[in-house]
């Protein structure tokens, strides 16, 4: 160590020089052999800070894909109640990740189940994106499949009537006595109920 300071002495202007410490090493500062060993300790630590701190850099911006500022958006809910085919009758969506549960309930058509609430649950459901299907179980010879879009509807916040749309194709299959099976579609737009 006094070797260090010795020849810190030694240089061209021993009144500005200086010694420290860097990672275990006196380091120099002033003068010839100051400036060279000074130099050197700084590329070192150069090379090593600044891949550092780009790599930081990059990572903090795949974090941050909004501006600071601004909030982030929150993960779409479409679980809840939507409208049906008539006034009444209702569709019961819960989505969890990307497995859609729920049920349609709705009112008999039949002469045997005219005017009774039957609850067609899904066989299976999907969302992907806001793109949504499900397909119910039979109940008195009759199921239903949905394939569309959930979409933003005149809802202003998230609990108003119709702040989600359920856009697309429904179509109702149908056996008769003679167990032949028909169907038929229609485009539908069903609108979530508001929330307390």
């Amino acid at each position: 160590m006094s070797r260090y300071i010795e020849g810190c002495a030694r240089s061209n202007n021993p009144g500005s020089t200086r010694a420290f410490m860097v990672s275990g090493q006196m380091v120099c500062c002033g003068g010839a052999r100051g400036d060279t060993i000074t130099k050197k300790v700084m590329t070192r630590v150069c090379l090593t800070l600044i891949p550092c701190v780009l790599l930081g850099g990059l990572f903090l911006a795949a974090q941050e894909s909004k501006a600071p500022g601004e909030p982030r958006p929150l993960k779409e809910n479409y679980s809840g109640m939507y409208s049906f085919l008539r006034e009444g009758e209702f569709v019961q969506v819960t989505v969890e990740e990307a497995h859609v549960t729920g049920f349609v309930s709705r009112y008999g058509d039949l002469e045997s189940d005219r005017g009774a609430f039957l609850d067609h649950f899904f066989k299976d459901g999907k969302l992907d994106g806001n793109k949504l299907s499900f397909a119910t179980k039979t109940v008195h010879r009759v199921w239903f499949e949905f394939i569309g879009t959930v979409n933003r509807g005149p809802g202003r916040e998230p609990g108003d009537e119709a702040y989600y749309v359920l856009n697309g194709t429904l179509i109702e299959h149908m056996t008769d006595a003679d167990k032949k099976t028909s169907s038929r579609s229609r485009q539908v737009a069903f609108k979530s109920f508001p929330q307390d």
